[in-house]
């Protein structure tokens, strides 16, 4: 029993990570009714809460059953690796509102008496203007939940990435799949993966692949599907959320920054993971123009090395740059 992706041959080459800000926003707005995913999110529970409640998120609730359909064409799966919030919003008023209606039907009966309720009633009523209000409210719901807090959150999501990618490089599909989730099993005999779940749903890939979501919001669940049209993906819990919101404590060796410099050591041993300069000034307090001034300096003198990962330039350490780290921090 479960939610099972069957896999062609073609579709072992066609996985693929992406972050999602508007999948993030769908669940951050999840995660204000279920005090079972709110246990590392106290901070920022905390700091939104006063901006919370000026928006009527019921729409978004009634959407949102506990099991069973949740609408898709709020959250589509991103089209490529760095999509910005408004370039997924607009899919959203792009949507069908035929399709929108079904969709909402689907999601509306798994809540007993959602199809009946006056709000169920409404959003079913005229599809085209719930499309376009629901999109208004997922836009709000950004601006006030998330978007503040985007930086933190996508650095922590980069890094899952990063660390899993490395995982599937050195082992392959199953080492990748054996770290998600315990729910998720994977028969490399069948090509088969299953999040196991009360109730069966299959869905044959069909050389469309997998798309791999990490997010900071579910867990401690795991989430899959997305009927067709859209992308089969799977959306798991983040590695590192129980520090996600915990204030950053610099201990920066004494002997790196009299040498470097207080600011450029900082910035180098807050290199742990690869980052950009926005994650960098967001984790360190510090501006994003100081920091870019401290990433030229270290990566001129052969201490960082940076890459382009779709619109973001991310930093890292060379293995210099690893060894003084490391050798001042043991002294």
């Amino acid at each position: 029993m479960g939610l099972l992706h069957h896999f062609g041959h073609e579709d072992l080459l066609r996985c693929r990570f992406a972050l999602s800000p508007l999948w993030e926003t769908q669940e951050a707005v999840r995660t204000l009714t279920r005090p079972d995913r709110q246990g590392y999110h106290l901070p920022w529970l905390r700091g939104i809460r006063a901006a919370a409640t000026e928006l009527d998120l019921r729409p978004l609730w009634l959407l949102m059953p506990r099991r069973g359909h949740s609408t898709d064409f709020i959250s589509p799966p991103p089209s490529g690796p760095g999509v910005s919030f408004s370039q997924e919003l607009a899919l959203v008023r792009a949507a069908d509102p035929a399709t929108a209606r079904e969709d909402m039907r689907k999601s509306l009966a798994c809540t007993p008496g959602a199809l009946d309720s006056e709000l169920g009633r409404y959003l079913l009523a005229d599809p085209a203007r719930s499309v376009r209000e629901l999109a208004d409210l997922l836009e709000r719901a950004w601006t006030v939940l998330v978007a503040p807090h985007w930086p933190r959150l996508r650095a922590l999501l980069e890094a899952d990435v990063l660390f899993h990618s490395r995982r599937l490089a050195a082992g392959g599909l199953e080492a990748l799949f054996d770290g998600l989730h315990p729910d998720l099993v994977w028969d490399s005999a069948s090509l088969t993966l299953t999040i196991e779940r009360p109730s069966q749903h299959e869905r044959v890939l069909g050389g469309q692949g997998l798309l791999l979501m990490p997010s900071a919001f579910i867990w401690p669940q795991i989430a899959g599907g997305f009927d067709p049209p859209w992308q089969p993906t799977v959306v798991y819990a983040a590695r590192g959320i129980g520090a996600l919101w915990t204030p950053v404590r610099q201990n920066t060796p004494a002997a790196l920054a009299r040498l470097l410099g207080r600011g450029r050591a900082d910035v180098l041993c807050a290199l742990e993971e690869p980052a950009s300069t926005t994650a960098l000034a967001h984790r360190l307090g510090l501006a994003p123009s100081t920091v870019s001034a401290h990433l030229r300096v270290l990566q001129e003198a052969g201490l960082l090395l940076s890459a382009r990962h779709g619109h973001q330039v991310r930093y890292e350490r060379t293995p210099l740059a690893i060894a003084l780290a490391s050798g001042a921090a043991t002294r």
